[in-house]
């Protein structure tokens, strides 16, 4: 694989015709006697997402003497055996999380309708909530690659950047001291949110590599604590994975927020700068496969200042927020090159940074020219 090439990664060894059939039986039970649901069929969508695994299917079922009918996807739990990118799934925080933006915002998020805590109803803990229609940027190939939203109009992309940004505006403008958010806090060690959630990465670092270690990784970890902001700010309810490949779109205005693995509570700059850094790194691929790419579309300074004025609130300290964006994604593809090697689609080699495909722009932010 080059340096530039996005990996293909196998997402499951389940069967789909198993979870067809398991589906269909726990429906039964969820629905009211006499449903007799019928769940033609489950398909796995292959665009994006590499972390829990979606189920999206169509059930037909009785209710109050009528013929019903719905759209839904099923958000499952992965497979230990599957090398799963997270070492946890609390779908259970996924849910109420939903919930909560759902009730408490204007950010589009789908009705999350039931959640399933038993593993032997699917053999893995999940929930269903309502399919919402959409297109999606994809992640493979890269939207920035050949897409869309390649191939829409400078008007059309402004008009998604724009109304992405307000999207986090939106959710950030929760008043996180109104409602309980106590499921979104850290249990681990350190005095502010920030400390907590750097903890947790470093934690999942540690995690992932075993016995092997990132050199990339390492210093980065190192520079965090060299340049840590002397104020962290507000304390937010975040997105956590912020990126427009999680975004469900009509024509170019967010339809769902999707993929709520990664959400939590911090400083907001956490959600603003994953979604610059995310682009950034698509770029980095497009450029290094020698394509034109976006180079216009989710700009450092635009992202800033339209996230500015849509909230009202300053974004401050964005070279050490890029640094930890850039870090964790490093975690997140060394996680799954491991994913890779255990489908037989990968080895490892001399190189252990290998794995993160934009180690460069890590490089250049560590010596500072990534932001000259």
């Amino acid at each position: 694989m080059s340096d530039t090439e996005a990996p293909k990664v196998k997402r499951s060894s389940r069967d789909p015709e198993e979870l067809r059939a398991r589906m269909e039986a726990w429906l039964a039970r969820r629905l009211p006697p006499g449903a007799d649901p019928e769940v033609p069929a489950v398909s796995n969508p292959s665009t994006n997402g590499m972390s829990s695994e979606t189920l999206l299917f169509d059930a037909r079922w009785t209710e109050d003497g009528a013929k019903r009918e719905g759209r839904f996807v099923a958000r499952v739990e992965p497979d230990p055996s599957d090398v799963p990118v997270f070492r946890q799934y609390d779908l259970g925080l996924q849910f109420r999380l939903m919930q909560l933006v759902r009730e408490h915002t204007t950010v589009p998020v789908p009705n999350a309708r039931w959640l399933e805590l038993d593993e032997r109803e699917l053999g893995a803990r999940f929930f269903v909530m309502d399919r919402v229609e959409g297109r999606v940027p994809p992640d493979v190939m890269p939207y920035n690659m050949g897409s869309w939203l390649l191939d829409a109009t400078d008007a059309e992309r402004e008009q998604l950047e724009d109304e992405t940004i307000d999207v986090l505006a939106k959710l950030h403008a929760l008043d996180v001291s109104k409602v309980d958010v106590s499921f979104l806090e850290l249990d681990v060690p350190g005095d502010t949110p920030l400390r907590r959630h750097v903890r947790d990465w470093r934690d999942y670092y540690d995690w992932t590599r075993g016995d092997r270690r990132h050199p990339t990784i390492d210093r980065a970890f190192a520079w965090l604590e060299e340049h840590w902001p002397e104020d962290e700010g507000e304390t937010v309810v975040n997105w956590g994975d912020s990126r427009i490949g999680n975004i469900l779109y009509d024509g170019f205005t967010p339809n769902a927020v999707l993929d709520w693995e990664m959400g939590g509570i911090g400083p907001r700059e956490l959600d603003v700068s994953w979604l610059i850094f995310l682009h950034a790194f698509f770029e980095h691929l497009a450029h290094g496969a020698g394509l034109p790419g976006m180079p216009d579309f989710l700009r450092r300074d635009r992202v800033a200042a339209k996230y500015e004025a849509r909230s009202g609130k300053p974004v401050r300290n964005l070279e050490f927020y890029e640094m930890y964006a850039a870090l964790r994604h490093a975690i997140i593809m060394a996680r799954i090159f491991a994913r890779q090697v255990h489908f037989g689609e990968a080895e490892w080699g001399d190189d252990v940074d290998q794995p993160i495909l934009h180690r460069e722009l890590i490089d250049r932010m560590l010596d500072g020219s990534y932001w000259s």
